[in-house]
C-alpha cells in the first residue's frame, strides 16, 4: 500500500529512475542519432522514447528534444514550477536544434518552428495536450511566408497555432474561437465565393489575404479575453506551452481516464514533453498528414489500415474535425511517398515486434515520423497478432502470453445483433451508414452530451451520440454502451478510446444531423429525440431505429491457441466458485480444473427449499432441527451428486454452512405473516425467533464453525450429504474428489472438534455403503480468514488437510473495512485527486502488504507443521491478475474464482511462470558470470591485439569513406586527412614504456596488496558480526 499521496510517490519514483542522470531533464534526438532509447518509456515517456527510437534506426524523424517524465513530476513536487536547471537544459537544447537546422526560433526571415507535444510512458490519446507551429508571430509569419512563396500555409500555420495556444495555453474557450472562425467563414469566405447562407465552406477554401484578416480577428479574441495581446516571444509560447503540458496531466479528463484504464501511479510517473521540429502537411496537395496501423486493429488481420488528408497537420485526422480517406488514396495519387511510408511499416514491426500505432507527415512528397507506438486493438484482434507473430518468427510463446491484458479477455466477446432477426426487418430499420470504427453492437437511448449520459447510466442503457467526440466527453464514452459521432475516421479520438475499452463505435456518419439546443437528431428524414432507441452495428457501420435483441458471439480460434500455450506455462492449478452443476459446466467450458468454493448456503434458495431451511432455524430443540434436516438431506444429496458429475474426477472443495441464521428468516411483518402461514405457525413465533437471532455486528458473529459447534447436526446433515452423494457417484464408475471445508476457524481446538465429528460421520456413511476412503479420498481442512488464524497456522494445520483463503472476509478482518460500507468512502480512498491512501481498491485487488502478510505467514507455518499441505485461495481476488500472480508467487497450489474470470487467473498464472522462468536464467547467467573468471593474456599479446584493432580501424575509415563519396579525388581527401590526424598517436605510442612500469609496478603490488586486503577483511567481519548479534538481541 502508498503510504505517500500520489504525487509524492511519483517524484520519490521517478528520482528513482532517473538515477543514472538524476539532473538530466532533456534528451535530443537529431542528425542520425538519439540520447535516448526506445526501452526508456518510463524517464522519455512513450512517445519521447519511440521518437529517440525510431532515430537510431534510421528513420526520418524531425530533430527536437523531450523533457523527461521527472520534468514534470519536479515540476508538481514544487508546486507547479520547474526544478533548478530545466530552463538552462531547454535553452541548451534550443540552441543545439537551431545550429543543427541552421534556424533560430522567430527569425523574421527563415523561422524555427516546433511542435510541443504530451507523451506518458502508457499511451493516453486525446488526454493530454498539442500545441503545433510554435515560433510565429507577426514577423516570422511574413519570413516564412517569403520563404515557402506560400503565404496562404504560412497563415493557415499562423491561424492555428494562434487558435491552439489559446485554448491549451492559456485555457481559453475553444468554442469562442471557433465561433469566430465559422462566423468568418459563412460571411466573408461565402459572400466572396457567392455562397448562399446555409452552403458549407471547407477551409481550405479560405485565401492568403482571408487567412491574414482572421488572423487578426482571432488575435482581438484572445486580447479580449486574457488582456494582453499574443505572445510575440518564441522563448514566452515554448515556456507557457511546456507549463500547458505539464498542466494537463492532472486535468480532470486525463486522471479520469487513468482511473478507468486502472493506470496507476506505479505504471506512469508523469507526462514526457517533445518539442519537435515542425513538418507541414498542409502545404499543399503533395502534403498531407496521416495516422496508420502496421495491421488491421480490429481483425487483427497482416494488413496495412489507416486515415490520411491531403493537405492538412496532425490534429486534422485525429480530432475528426475532417473525415479522411483510406491510404489506398495516397498510394493512387502519391507513389512516392506511399512506398516510403510501406518501408517505414516494415521496418517498425520487424523492430517493435508488435503492430504499431503511427502517425506521419509528407511534407511535398518527403516522409516524415512523428510518432510510433504499440497499437490499440480490438480484444479479437489481440489474440489474432499474438499468434501470428508468433507463427511468424517473431515473438515466443511466452511473450505472446505475457502480452495479454485481463481486459482483452473481459472484452473479448462484442455483443452483436441477434441473427434470427430477418434482413427484410434489419432493411426496413435500417437509417444510415457510417465509417465501422469499432466492432459489435449496441442498443440503447440516446443521449447528446458525457454529463447527460453519466447521469443516465445508472438506469439506461447509453449510447452516446456527438458530433465529434473530445477529450471532454470521456466520462460519457465510458459509460456508453455505443458512440454514434458525425465526424472522423477510424482513428479519430472517439475510434481510439472506443477501441481501447471495446465498446462498439460508429462514425463519420454524414447522414447524421445534431441539434444541441433542442436536444434532437436527424437521419435522412427520421428525427428523434434524447432518451429514443437506437441500435448500432459497429461490424458493418450501420444505424437503426430501435432496440434491437443483441447476443454473444463464440470464440475466436486464436483465443484457444493462446490459452493454450498459457496452460503449458503455468505451474498452478485455477478452480472455480461454483454452487450448482450449471456454473460448474460453465466454468469447465472456461478452463477450471476444479471446484475451490462452493457455497452451501446458495443450494437453499429455490424450488421450496428455503421454506424446509427456514423451518430448522425456526425450530427451538435440537429433535425439532433434526427433523428439518432429514427433509433437507435429499435434496443437499441430490445438489452436491449433480455437481460431482459436472466435474467429473476434478476436485471440489465444499464450504460447510457459514451465513448467520438470521439472513434466512424474513424481517418484515408482511414476509412474516407469508412465511407463518405457509409452515403453519404463528407469525408472533417467527417474530420472536428473529429478534432472538439477531445481531449487531453479525460478520463476527454466530456464523461459519460458530453454527456448527452450536449445532453440530446441521454440519452431520452436511456432511451425510456429501459423502452419500460421492458414494452414489462411485457405485456408477465415478472418481470423485470431494474436500470438506469448515469456514471461519479462529483456533486449533475449535477445528479439531468440528474435524473430529465430520472423520466419524464420513466413517459411517462409507461403512454404510460398504466403501472405504480409499473409495472416497475426502479431504477436511478449513478456510482462513481471520488474522488469528493466519498467526496460528501451524497450530491449526495440525487437524486441517488443506487451506483455502477467504481473502474477502481476511481483509475485512484485517484492514478493519466492511464490504458492504466502505463504499461511501474507500473511493476518495483510491481517488490520486483526493485522498489517493491505496493505489488499489483492497477488495478488489489484493493488499499484498498487510493482508498478503498473513497469506503469506499462514502458508510457511501451515507447511512447517504440514509439509504437504494443499494450498488456495477462493475469494474474488482468485481472479485478478496482480492478485493471482502473488499467489503464484506464494507457492499455492491453486487459485479459484467465478467462472468467467477463470480465463484470467490461467492467464495471470501463466504470465507469472514466465517471469519466474526469466529471473532464473538471469540468476544462474549472473552466478556463471561471477564464477568465469576471465584469462589473463600476457601484456605482449595485449600490446599485439590493440595493434590488429588500430590497424582493422585504420583500414576501415578510407572504405567508409569510399562508400560515401562518388569522385576519386573525393576518396584521397579524406584518407590523407586521415593519416594527418594519426602522427600524434605515433608520439602518444613513443610513451607506452611508461605504461609498461607501470604495468610492472602494478604487478609487483598485486599480490602483497591482496593478502593486506584479505587481512583488513577478516579483522573487520569478527566485529561486524558480534553487532549484528546485539541487534538482534
Amino acid at each position: 500500500m502508498n503510504p505517500l499521496p500520489t504525487y509524492q510517490w511519483i517524484v520519490l519514483t521517478m528520482a528513482q529512475a532517473a538515477k543514472q542522470n538524476p539532473l538530466k531533464y532533456v534528451y535530443f534526438f537529431g542528425g542520425g542519432k538519439a540520447e535516448g532509447r526506445g526501452d526508456q518509456k518510463q524517464l522519455l515517456g512513450g512517445k519521447g522514447a519511440g521518437l529517440a527510437e525510431m532515430t537510431n534506426i534510421g528513420l526520418p524523424v524531425p530533430p527536437g528534444f523531450t523533457l523527461t517524465t521527472s520534468a514534470c513530476a519536479a515540476y508538481y513536487q514544487r508546486k507547479r514550477k520547474w526544478p533548478t536547471g530545466l530552463e538552462d537544459q531547454v535553452t541548451r537544447n534550443v540552441e543545439k536544434l537551431e545550429r543543427l537546422l541552421g534556424k533560430k526560433l522567430g527569425d523574421p526571415d527563415d523561422p524555427l518552428l516546433v511542435s510541443v507535444r504530451s507523451g506518458a510512458a502508457l499511451s493516453m490519446p486525446g488526454m493530454m495536450e498539442t500545441i503545433l507551429n510554435l515560433g510565429l508571430n507577426d514577423k516570422s509569419v511574413e519570413g516564412l511566408a517569403a520563404k515557402t512563396k506560400n503565404p496562404r500555409f504560412a497563415y493557415d500555420a499562423y491561424r492555428r497555432f494562434i487558435m491552439m495556444y489559446g485554448t491549451t495555453a492559456m485555457g481559453l474557450s475553444k468554442e469562442k474561437f471557433e465561433a469566430v472562425f465559422e462566423v468568418y467563414k459563412h460571411s466573408v469566405v461565402a459572400r466572396r465565393l457567392g455562397r448562399k447562407k446555409r452552403q458549407p465552406v471547407g477551409d481550405t477554401e479560405i485565401n492568403a489575404d482571408e487567412l491574414k484578416d482572421l488572423c487578426g480577428r482571432l488575435k482581438a479574441k484572445y486580447r479580449k479575453m486574457v488582456r494582453q495581446e499574443f505572445p510575440q516571444n518564441p522563448r514566452d509560447q515554448l515556456v507557457g506551452s511546456i507549463n500547458a503540458v505539464f498542466n494537463s496531466w492532472m486535468a480532470d479528463k486525463a486522471v479520469t481516464y487513468r482511473k478507468v484504464e486502472k493506470i496507476s501511479g506505479r505504471d506512469v510517473n508523469g507526462t514526457g514533453v517533445n518539442i519537435c521540429t515542425m513538418v507541414f502537411g498542409n502545404k499543399g496537395e503533395t502534403s498531407g498528414t496521416g495516422v496508420a496501423f502496421t495491421r488491421d486493429p480490429n481483425t487483427g488481420r497482416n494488413v496495412f489500415y489507416g486515415d490520411y488528408l491531403f493537405n492538412a497537420q496532425g490534429e486534422d485526422v485525429v480530432a475528426g474535425i475532417r473525415t479522411p480517406v483510406k491510404l489506398s488514396a495516397l498510394q493512387r495519387r502519391d507513389r512516392r511517398a506511399y512506398k516510403q511510408l510501406m518501408k517505414v511499416r516494415q521496418t517498425l514491426e520487424r523492430h517493435y515486434r508488435d503492430m504499431q500505432d503511427i502517425e506521419f507527415t509528407v511534407e511535398e512528397g518527403r516522409l516524415y515520423m512523428l510518432q510510433t507506438r504499440r497499437g490499440k486493438r480490438t480484444p479479437m484482434a489481440t489474440f489474432k497478432i499474438a499468434v501470428d507473430l508468433v507463427k511468424e518468427g517473431l515473438i515466443k510463446k511466452a511473450e505472446a502470453v505475457s502480452r495479454i491484458k485481463p481486459e482483452d479477455i473481459e472484452r473479448l466477446f462484442y455483443p452483436e445483433i441477434d441473427p434470427d432477426i430477418s434482413s427484410a426487418d434489419r432493411s426496413n430499420a435500417l437509417l444510415a451508414t457510417g465509417i465501422n470504427a469499432v466492432p459489435g453492437a449496441a442498443a440503447g437511448r440516446i443521449y447528446f452530451t458525457a454529463d447527460a449520459a453519466e447521469a443516465a447510466a445508472g438506469k439506461d442503457r447509453v449510447i452516446l451520440v456527438r458530433k465529434e467526440t473530445s477529450p471532454e466527453d470521456i466520462g460519457g464514452m465510458h459509460v456508453a454502451r455505443g458512440i454514434l459521432t458525425q465526424t472522423g475516421g477510424k482513428t479519430s479520438h472517439a475510434a481510439v478510446v472506443a477501441r481501447g475499452w471495446g465498446k462498439c463505435c460508429i462514425v463519420g456518419c454524414d447522414a447524421l444531423s445534431i441539434d444541441y439546443a433542442k436536444k434532437r437528431m436527424s437521419i435522412n428524414g427520421y428525427s428523434f429525440k434524447e432518451g429514443d432507441y437506437i441500435t448500432l452495428d459497429g461490424s458493418v457501420g450501420e444505424v437503426y431505429r430501435g432496440d434491437m435483441h443483441l447476443v454473444d458471439p463464440s470464440m475466436p480460434k486464436e483465443y484457444e491457441q493462446l490459452m493454450a500455450w498459457a496452460d503449458d506455462l503455468r505451474k498452478i492449478k485455477v478452480r472455480t466458485n461454483a454452487d450448482s452443476p450449471g456454473d460448474a459446466a460453465v466454468a469447465i467450458g472456461m478452463g477450471a480444473e476444479g471446484i475451490g468454493l462452493c457455497r452451501t448456503e446458495h443450494m437453499f434458495f429455490g424450488d421450496g427449499r428455503i421454506d424446509r431451511f427456514q423451518q430448522m432455524i425456526l425450530a427451538e430443540t435440537e429433535s425439532q432441527r433434526r427433523k428439518a434436516l432429514k427433509r433437507l438431506l435429499p435434496v443437499q444429496r441430490r445438489d452436491f451428486a449433480g455437481i460431482f458429475k459436472a466435474m467429473g474426477k476434478r476436485p471440489v472443495t465444499i464450504r460447510l454452512l457459514d451465513p448467520p441464521l438470521h439472513e434466512f428468516l424474513p424481517h418484515t411483518v408482511k414476509d412474516q405473516k407469508a412465511l407463518a402461514k405457509k409452515i403453519n405457525v404463528s407469525p408472533e413465533h417467527i417474530a420472536r425467533r428473529v429478534e432472538q437471532l439477531h445481531e449487531f455486528n453479525p460478520m463476527l458473529g454466530h456464523r461459519g464453525c460458530r453454527l456448527a459447534i452450536t449445532y453440530p447436526e446441521i454440519l452431520e446433515m452436511q456432511v451425510q450429504a456429501i459423502l452419500e452423494a460421492a458414494c452414489s457417484r462411485v457405485k456408477v464408475g465415478a472418481v470423485v474428489n470431494p474436500e470438506i471445508m469448515i469456514p471461519l476457524v479462529m483456533d486449533k481446538n475449535e477445528l479439531g472438534q468440528l474435524v473430529k465429528r465430520t472423520h466419524k460421520v464420513a466413517r459411517q456413511v462409507l461403512k454404510d455403503h460398504g466403501m472405504t476412503k480409499s473409495h472416497v479420498p475426502y479431504l477436511v481442512g478449513t478456510m482462513i480468514e481471520i488474522p488469528r488464524a493466519a498467526l496460528t497456522a501451524d497450530q491449526i494445520a495440525e487437524h486441517a488437510q488443506f487451506f483455502s483463503f477467504g481473502t474477502n472476509d481476511l481483509t475485512q478482518t484485517t484492514m478493519g473495512l466492511s464490504r458492504d460500507d466502505s463504499g461511501r468512502f474507500l473511493p476518495e480512498y483510491v481517488d490520486e485527486h483526493r485522498a489517493a491512501i491505496f493505489e488499489d481498491d483492497p477488495f478488489q485487488v489484493l493488499d499484498q502488504e498487510g493482508v498478503g502478510l498473513l497469506v503469506e505467514m499462514g502458508i510457511q507455518k501451515g507447511r512447517k507443521t504440514r509439509p504437504k499441505l494443499k494450498v488456495g485461495i477462493c475469494g474474488e481476488h482468485g481472479g485478478e491478475l496482480k492478485s493471482v500472480r502473488f499467489c503464484v508467487r506464494l507457492g499455492m497450489d491453486y487459485v479459484s474464482c467465478s467462472p468467467y474470470r477463470v480465463p484470467i487467473a490461467r492467464l495471470a498464472a501463466a504470465q507469472q511462470a514466465v517471469v519466474d522462468s526469466t529471473n532464473r536464467k538471469a540468476a544462474v547467467k549472473s552466478t556463471t558470470a561471477k564464477n568465469t573468471k576471465p584469462k589473463e593474456e600476457p601484456m605482449a599479446t595485449v600490446k599485439k591485439k590493440r595493434g590488429t584493432k588500430k590497424k582493422a580501424a585504420a583500414k576501415k575509415k578510407p572504405a567508409a569513406r569510399k562508400a560515401v563519396k562518388k569522385t576519386a579525388a573525393a576518396k584521397t581527401k579524406p584518407a590523407a586527412k586521415t593519416a594527418a590526424k594519426r602522427k600524434p598517436a605515433k608520439k602518444a605510442a613513443k610513451k607506452k614504456p611508461a605504461k609498461k612500469a607501470a604495468v610492472k609496478k602494478t604487478a609487483a603490488k598485486k599480490k602483497p596488496a591482496k593478502k593486506a586486503a584479505v587481512k583488513k577483511t577478516a579483522a573487520k567481519k569478527k566485529p561486524a558480526k558480534k553487532a549484528a548479534k546485539k541487534k538482534k538481541k
